[in-house]
C-alpha cells in the first residue's frame, strides 16, 4: 500500500480527503500542525483515527513559526500590497517543511493537502514540497479530475461525510472560511466574496471593536537587538516578556484588548484572481510599527532606501510561496546585514485600534541632536548649503533651458 502524509486540519475538506484516500487504497498518516490556532488537538487526532488514518502526528511549530518566519518578516517590514501582514503566507512554509520531514521519517513517497486549485495555498505548499524534496509526489485532490467529478462543492462534501459516517460540524453561523494561526486570523469566501458587504462585528474573533476597547492608553516598550524583538515591558503593570513565543503572544493579547490590527482589503492572488480578505493581526501590527520606528534612528539613510526597495519584492516572494528559494536566500542575506545595528527601545501606547509611537532610544543612534538643532550651529556650517544647492540645481537649470527653448520655437 502506498503511504501518504496528509496535512490534516480536522475540517470538512481534509476529513473527506482522508477518507477518499483511504478508499483509494492509500495508507494515510494524518499530520496536524499546531501554529497557534484555537483547536482541540486531541479531538482532531481522535477524528482522524476514526476516519481511517493509520497514525496521527501533532506537531507544535509555534516557536519555530515565530523565530524563523514571523521575526524575519518583521525585520523586512514585510507587507503585501501595502496592507496584508502575510499571516497565512508565512505559516504555510513552516507547515509544509515539517510535512516533508515526516514523509522522510515515515518513508512516504506521497504528500497531500486540501488547498483549492483557485487559491494561493496550493502554490505555497507545493513549491515548498518540491524545494525541500524534488522527488516527492503530490496528491492535490482539488486538482484531481476524479475527485472534481465526485465533489462539485460543499454540499457534495457534506453528503459524502454523512454517507461515510464522518463527523462534521456543518453550520451556517459562519458562512465564510477562516484560517487561524498565531500571527493572525483571516476571514474570506462565502458571504464575504461580495466586496461591498460590510461585515458584522461577529466576524471578528481576535480583536475587540475599537469602540469597545479601553478608554485609557496602554503604555509599553519594545526592545530590539539586531532588528529582533528581545523584550516587551508593560509600563502599566510591570509585566515583562523575553521568550520569543511568549513575547509575541503577549503582544497579541495587548493588541486584541485594544482593537488593533484589523484590515479589510481586496488583494491580488498569485493565480491572477482578485480576492476579498478580512484580517486580524494584533501583535504583528504593533511589532512592525515599533520595528520601523527603531530603524528610523539607527539605520543609515541609503541602506534604508535600498531595503525599502526590497520590501515589496520580499513580501511578494512570501505571498507567492517562494520562501525556500535562491531569491529569498539572497534577499534574506541583505536584510540580515541591514539589521546589524538596529538596537534599542521603542516606547508606544496602544489605544482604540491605534499604535502610537511615543519615543525611542538606541545605542546605535545616528541622530545628532546638536547637528539637527535649529537653535545652535552644532558643527554644521550653513554656508556649505550654498554650494550644495547650486550643484543640485545644475540639471534643473539645464532642463529649463532646453524646455524653454523648445516652447519658444513652437510659438514662432
Amino acid at each position: 500500500m502506498k503511504k501518504v502524509i496528509l496535512a490534516y486540519s480536522g475540517g470538512l475538506d481534509t476529513s473527506c480527503i482522508l477518507k477518499w484516500l483511504v478508499d483509494k487504497g492509500y495508507t494515510v498518516i494524518a499530520y496536524v500542525a499546531d501554529v497557534g490556532q484555537d483547536e482541540d488537538f486531541d479531538a482532531v487526532k481522535a477524528k482522524a483515527l476514526q476516519i481511517g488514518a493509520s497514525k496521527v502526528y501533532i506537531e507544535d511549530l509555534k516557536k519555530e513559526f515565530v523565530t524563523d518566519f514571523i521575526f524575519p518578516a518583521i525585520k523586512a517590514n514585510a507587507i503585501y500590497e501595502g496592507r496584508y501582514l502575510l499571516g497565512t503566507s508565512l505559516a504555510r512554509p513552516v507547515i509544509a517543511k515539517k510535512q516533508i520531514e515526516i514523509a522522510e521519517k515515515e518513508g512516504a513517497e506521497y504528500v497531500s493537502h486540501g488547498a483549492t486549485g483557485k487559491g494561493n495555498d496550493q502554490v505555497r505548499f507545493e513549491l515548498t514540497y518540491y524545494a525541500l524534496n524534488p522527488k516527492i509526489k503530490i496528491i492535490a485532490p482539488w486538482k484531481d479530475p476524479e475527485f472534481l467529478v465526485k465533489f462539485k462543492g460543499r454540499t457534495d462534501l457534506i453528503n459524502y461525510a454523512k454517507e461515510k459516517g464522518i463527523p462534521i460540524k456543518a453550520t451556517l453561523s459562519k458562512p465564510y472560511s477562516e484560517d487561524d494561526n498565531l500571527m493572525h486570523i483571516s476571514h474570506e469566501a462565502g458571504i464575504l466574496e461580495d466586496p461591498k458587504l460590510q461585515p458584522e462585528e461577529s466576524v471578528y474573533s481576535k480583536t475587540v471593536s475599537p469602540k469597545k476597547a479601553p478608554d485609557k492608553e496602554t503604555h509599553i516598550e519594545i526592545h530590539f537587538k539586531d532588528g529582533t524583538p528581545i523584550k516587551v515591558v508593560n509600563r502599566e503593570n510591570g509585566v515583562v516578556k523575553t521568550d520569543p513565543l511568549e513575547l509575541f503572544m503577549y503582544l497579541n493579547e495587548l493588541g486584541s484588548q485594544n482593537g488593533i490590527g484589523r484590515v479589510d482589503m481586496v488583494e491580488n492572488r498569485f493565480v491572477g484572481i482578485k480576492s476579498r480578505g478580512i484580517y486580524e493581526s494584533p501583535g504583528a501590527t504593533i511589532l512592525r510599527a515599533a520595528h520601523m520606528d527603531i530603524e528610523s534612528i539607527a539605520m543609515d539613510r541609503e541602506v534604508m532606501r535600498l531595503r525599502d526597495m526590497l520590501e515589496p519584492k520580499f513580501s511578494e516572494i512570501v505571498y507567492y510561496g517562494f520562501w525556500f528559494s535562491p531569491e529569498m536566500d539572497f534577499l534574506m542575506a541583505a536584510i540580515e546585514k541591514s539589521q546589524e545595528l538596529i538596537d534599542g527601545v521603542v516606547y508606544l501606547s496602544l489605544y482604540k485600534g491605534n499604535v502610537n509611537i511615543k519615543g525611542r532610544e538606541s545605542p546605535s543612534s545616528l541622530y545628532d541632536q546638536d547637528l539637527s538643532s535649529m537653535n545652535i550651529e552644532g558643527g554644521f556650517n550653513q554656508m556649505d548649503s550654498l554650494g550644495f544647492i547650486k550643484i543640485n540645481a545644475v540639471r534643473l537649470m539645464a532642463h529649463h533651458a532646453i524646455t524653454h527653448h523648445k516652447k519658444k520655437g513652437k510659438k514662432q
